[in-house]
């Protein structure tokens, strides 16, 4: 009789575990803390503007031709979502050249570059976002925040643009590299191109199955970073953008 029973709840216990669904999605971890620039040290890409804290938002000043901070703590690996939220100011070129870790290697999701409207990954196969598949051309309002969510698989990058799908790569069999210009961005960055830009937000979280000890081991706290006290200064953005060092060459 024990036996039979036994098989009787056995149906009801599958059904209310298929019920259950897949588990939510780990909390989102703040990389910046919407006062300080802890965390993070300013590039030194050499002729970068200056960067602040400035109501509650990164401002990166326009640069000679990159401005950009990078990560100094212990960057996401394996599947995860970065996010981020930003906008143009001035400038006619990228406001968020966002540089991050896929793989072994890195790719850049350049959004508004070569004279405003273009967006990608870059590279692919040797191939810069103006050239491989991901080119997608979008305009962008001055002084209006975009969110941009990347999600990072083993096999593909897909990015959304305010909630909607916006442009994806499938990674299986290709090279990915950096464009010289930034390197320095490496293994986490954020930079802007003859432009000066606002980031409000930088946040990721970490794709895993379980529940939220597993989102707790996933996460390793960032290494401390001795950050400058002072940023260096440069001219506004009032020059046109062929006269702020190639504007539109640099990605």
């Amino acid at each position: 009789m024990a036996m039979a029973d036994g098989w009787r709840v056995l149906p009801l216990a599958l059904a209310l575990t298929a019920c259950a669904g897949p588990p939510p999605p780990c909390p989102w971890i703040e990389l910046f803390d919407g006062r300080t620039l802890a965390g993070w040290r300013v590039t030194a890409f050499g002729g970068e503007g200056e960067v602040a804290v400035v109501d509650g938002a990164l401002r990166l000043a326009c640069g000679n031709p990159l401005t950009g901070l990078t990560y100094a703590g212990t960057p996401p690996t394996g599947s995860y979502d970065l996010e981020v939220t930003a906008a143009r100011l001035d400038g006619t070129d990228f406001f968020c050249g966002l540089t991050f870790p896929v793989r072994d290697g890195h790719l850049t999701l350049v959004a508004g570059g070569w004279g405003g409207a273009v967006c990608g990954l870059s590279s692919l196969d040797g191939e810069d976002a103006s050239r491989n598949a991901t080119c997608t051309l979008r305009g962008f309002e001055t002084d209006r925040d975009y969110t941009f969510r990347i999600e990072v698989r083993t096999d593909a990058v897909t990015v959304w643009l305010d909630d909607e799908p916006f442009l994806a790569a499938d990674l299986r069999g290709r090279r990915l590299s950096l464009r010289p210009e930034v390197e320095l961005s490496r293994p986490l960055g954020i930079a802007s191109f003859a432009t000066t830009a606002r980031v409000r937000s930088l946040r990721w979280r970490p794709r895993v199955t379980a529940a939220a000890a597993d989102c707790a081991a996933a996460w390793r706290a960032p290494s401390p970073a001795a950050l400058p006290s002072a940023s260096r200064r440069r001219p506004a953005c009032g020059a046109p953008a062929s006269a702020r060092s190639g504007s539109g060459t640099g990605r």
